[in-house]
């Protein structure tokens, strides 16, 4: 391949410069470093001991011929080979996740003081064999075929493996144009990127499958946004998000090889995803995509159960935001509810309100139905009927999860016929959750509740009080803590992004710094009206 011929002499130690415009993170010649994939025995403290690999996605699959960047259709690839563009002015790191730089990516928590940290998480910088790559894939969006996507404004830097032997995709988003960046400018904005890196965070901390975020930098540079799609034109700022994730391949993947007919990529590239993420599937199984596609109806379903069990609302739930490992990407435009209300929209641009949290059930079976239609030329007629009652099935386990997660939130223990509908009445009457006491049905309500934890046997209140605990959090990111951390980033005082990171790791504990700024309670006045929109 071109790039085999390519690389070599442009990524030799100390001539990483050809490349991205600047010195590489490379060791001198004489020095020891760790091969790419070999686990460290301990965190390293300087980047020139670490190392990142990209063969593991270049070398199953053919890449993108064209070397220019410049935006086009894109055939017969997975990926486009394309560098980050570094910003034209001052950039300032102002958030990491220490847990990520040291549990994920074996770091010592040091680092993040380095120039070279600064320049590797901004995308001036390249690490000795990381070839960064931008993702083709395609999606239906609204509901409706869009065609090519693709990463727009995203740079996958390189495959990490760590002393657990856990494999991560690094990705810098925010990091300039690619080939699939249409009309965009490559870039990310501060406000969205705050709302990226402590969303991703939360979710973890939730407890719900999730990529993560190890940092946040932002810079002066100027980025024009039409944030509300009115004609009001406004300048704000670039920033950059270091973020990971076991795997970045979503259902649009998939779909655009089938619509491109290139059938021969399709089987290559389903079959290096189920070798490489779903090691109980065995490669010599004859039906090995259909139970590929099992686990992706079940495990779908259960991610988006355990969405409504905090009420998160996605935003944008199109087929290119939805991973084939079943985890949460892509945040834009999401929102926690502040009460219940099955037609909440945390998305302004969401005028047909396709994506309230109330559909978003069923929007999991509308792109899991698109995704049987990506696989079905590699199925035999036989085992397209097995995934169509496959797919059928996708309600039950929906259900059945979504039940059994708010069964857990009250404190229920074995099985009783009436709990779907103490759960149902809970849900539908009392939408002020924290206020629930004033409803005029409460004390029927209660009178039920009490009735059924008679029969939670061999419990007690405290015993209830713990479990119930640690499922119920405390704090969330609700949309005014993310918009007030944002203001005050506008203004250069990161202060609430640094609380509300550490806030969000424990967001089950009462905690006094969280409780001074009120993130317990409800909104605020101001944030009565709060807009958020697919401008980011």
């Amino acid at each position: 391949m071109w790039w085999r011929r390519w690389l070599p002499a442009c990524l030799a130690w100390g001539c990483a410069a050809a490349l991205c415009g600047s010195r590489g993170l490379c060791p001198a010649p004489n020095a020891s470093r760790p091969e790419p994939g070999q686990c460290p025995r301990r965190r390293a403290a300087e980047l020139c001991a670490w190392a990142l690999s990209s063969d593991s996605l270049l070398d199953p699959f053919p890449v993108d011929v064209i070397q220019e960047n410049y935006v086009r259709n894109v055939k017969n690839c997975i990926f486009s080979i394309v560098y980050p563009t570094p910003f034209k002015s001052r950039v300032r790191l102002v958030a990491v996740s220490e847990d990520v730089l040291e549990n994920i990516l074996d770091l010592d928590v040091s680092v993040k003081g380095s120039s070279d940290f600064l320049e590797f998480v901004s995308g001036a910088k390249v690490i000795f064999g990381s070839v960064p790559l931008a993702h083709r894939y395609g999606g239906h969006q609204f509901g409706s075929w869009a065609g090519q996507l693709g990463d727009g404004r995203a740079h996958l830097i390189g495959v990490y493996t760590n002393r657990h032997g856990e494999r991560w995709e690094l990705q810098l988003k925010g990091s300039g144009k690619t080939p699939y960046s249409r009309n965009g400018d490559g870039r990310a904005l501060l406000r969205s990127s705050v709302r990226e890196f402590l969303c991703s965070e939360a979710m973890h901390y939730l407890g719900i499958p999730t990529s993560r975020a190890a940092s946040l930098i932002v810079s002066d540079d100027d980025v024009w946004r039409d944030q509300f799609y009115n004609g009001n034109i406004k300048k704000e700022r670039g920033a950059i998000v270091l973020r990971l994730a076991k795997s970045w391949f979503r259902i649009g993947s998939l779909e655009i090889l089938t619509h491109s007919g290139e059938l021969d990529l399709l089987r290559r590239l389903l079959d290096f995803i189920i070798q490489e993420h779903f090691p109980s599937i065995a490669m010599n199984d004859s039906n090995r995509y259909l139970e590929f596609f099992s686990t992706v109806v079940s495990e779908t379903a259960n991610l988006i159960a355990m969405w409504m069990s905090v009420g998160f609302a996605h935003g944008v739930c199109n087929t290119d935001n939805f991973s084939l490992l079943s985890i949460t990407i892509d945040y834009g435009p999401f929102g926690f509810m502040d009460s219940y209300d099955p037609n909440f929209v945390p998305n302004t641009s969401d005028d047909e309100r396709k994506y309230k949290i109330g559909n978003q059930a069923s929007v999991g079976l509308f792109n899991l139905s698109k995704l049987l239609q990506a696989l079905k030329p590699l199925l035999d007629p036989r085992q397209n009927q097995l995934a169509s009652q496959i797919l059928e099935g996708y309600g039950e386990y929906y259900y059945s999860r979504f039940t059994e997660l708010f069964k857990t939130k009250l404190g229920l223990l074995g099985e009783n016929e009436n709990d779907n509908f103490l759960i149902a009445f809970l849900l539908k009457e009392f939408r002020a959750l924290q206020d629930l006491g004033k409803h005029k049905l409460f004390s029927e309500w209660v009178t039920m509740y009490l009735l059924r934890l008679n029969s939670n046997k061999g419990d007690s209140d405290t015993k209830r009080r713990t479990r119930m605990t640690t499922v119920n959090p405390r704090y969330i990111l609700r949309n005014w803590m993310a918009e007030s951390a944002v203001q005050k980033a506008n203004l250069n005082d990161f202060s609430e992004v640094q609380l509300l990171e550490q806030v969000l790791q424990h967001p089950f504990q009462r905690q006094e710094a969280a409780e001074r700024a009120g993130y317990s309670l409800h909104p605020p006045a101001w944030a009565k009206h709060l807009k958020v929109s697919c401008s980011s």
